[in-house]
């Protein structure tokens, strides 16, 4: 067993050991997830096959009505739906040419699908950290057939616009005769910002991609959502790209308790992370990206080295039973990032608490960089 595996091995019991999550949660087994799925499903319920009927069917039809579009399918990745969505629209508008941003997953996490698969090229509005804009768009110099907007932009720390810049956007696509495509993978969390219902949301796209495991906690899969001449292409394309598993119940019901017990309390989230937000930001050297988080996710930036914090989430964890920010990765000599997830867990929390845990893992990082921490 190599050093790291050991590690690996050391964080993930002293996460399951641990008995408060500030960002983060205890890992499941495989017989505690399943326990969980068997409680809430219907002993009458039989599965899909080939992805008709069973939870794939309901599922589907479930992601439809909330995303307000006529028809929903699903997919066993996200990465696979967004490319049956591209070729789509370039098939629609005969320009394989999208605009997207640079620091998207379709561009960053897919080893460039788009480009590989489908012959599709990129065009980069602003190359900038933030959402691109409508002038940026104008001010392309060539014609593009389909506009991509990230919601929200992960890379770059979860960044959402404002709901008219949103819409003026999704406009200025449109009066090039463009065909628009949101991926929307955590596109569950951006209601409370937007203050819109998610089928309000969706209306200002064509086609939508969801994930059900960011946010949801599924254990995979996801949906595209348009209307029936576009999910009929997507079930064709679908088959061809070989997504057409005989049996995905397990991802389908995990989906669709997710819809039942996670997706009513993301509005929630984001109001309590709102009280604790300012505690995170006013820790000695902290910086927040953005500085007022548009969700419940969002980046911390510490003036450490990500050694120096990965052994200090470890000695709280293994010291006190407490989970707080974990996966530092250095950013810049002296400077780490880490992401931020204030969900359910972190409900439990008060600011007040959160100032105390954070100065005394601050105290853990310093004894890790001056080597009187021990393992």
């Amino acid at each position: 067993m190599t050093d790291a595996q050991i590690d690996r091995d050391r964080l993930r019991a002293a996460r399951r050991a641990s008995e408060r999550f500030f960002s983060g949660a205890r890992p499941a087994t495989v017989h505690e997830r399943l326990t969980t799925l068997a409680a809430a499903v219907d002993p009458d319920l039989y599965p899909d096959v080939y992805g008709n009927g069973g939870p794939v069917g309901e599922l589907e039809e479930r992601t439809a009505a909330l995303l307000g579009k006529e028809d929903a399918v699903f997919f066993p990745t996200g990465t696979m739906a967004q490319q049956v969505a591209l070729r789509y629209h370039a098939e629609q508008t005969n320009n394989r040419a999208v605009a997207l941003h640079p620091l998207s997953h379709i561009e960053r996490h897919e080893r460039h699908a788009h480009t590989q698969l489908t012959g599709l090229r990129g065009l980069w509005p602003t190359t900038e950290q933030r959402q691109p804009t409508p002038e940026e768009l104008r001010a392309l110099g060539e014609p593009f057939g389909t506009l991509v907007v990230e919601l929200p932009l992960r890379d770059p720390g979860f960044l959402l616009p404002t709901w008219e810049e949103l819409a003026e956007l999704t406009a200025a696509a449109r009066e090039t005769g463009a065909r628009v495509h949101f991926d929307g993978a955590r596109l569950w969390n951006t209601t409370a910002h937007f203050g819109k219902r998610l089928d309000e949301i969706a209306a200002l796209a064509d086609t939508v991609y969801v994930s059900f495991y960011k946010d949801l906690g599924g254990i995979s899969g996801a949906a595209l959502a348009g209307d029936k001449a576009f999910t009929a292409y997507a079930r064709t394309w679908r088959h061809r790209y070989g997504g057409q598993l005989y049996q995905q119940w397990p991802a389908a019901l995990a989906a669709l308790s997710g819809l039942d017990t996670v997706l009513p309390r993301l509005p929630g989230h984001l109001a309590h992370a709102r009280t604790l937000i300012p505690a995170l930001a006013a820790l000695p050297g902290a910086r927040l990206h953005p500085e007022v988080p548009p969700t419940h996710e969002f980046q911390l930036w510490l003036p450490h080295s990500a050694q120096a914090l990965n052994k200090a989430v470890l000695a709280l964890a293994e010291g006190e039973r407490i989970w707080f920010v974990p996966e530092w990765t250095d950013a810049a000599p002296g400077l780490a990032m880490a992401e931020v997830s204030l969900d359910g867990p972190a409900q439990d929390w008060t600011a007040e608490e959160v100032t105390e845990l954070g100065l005394r893992f601050l105290e853990l990082v310093a004894a890790a960089e001056n080597g009187t921490l021990t393992d």
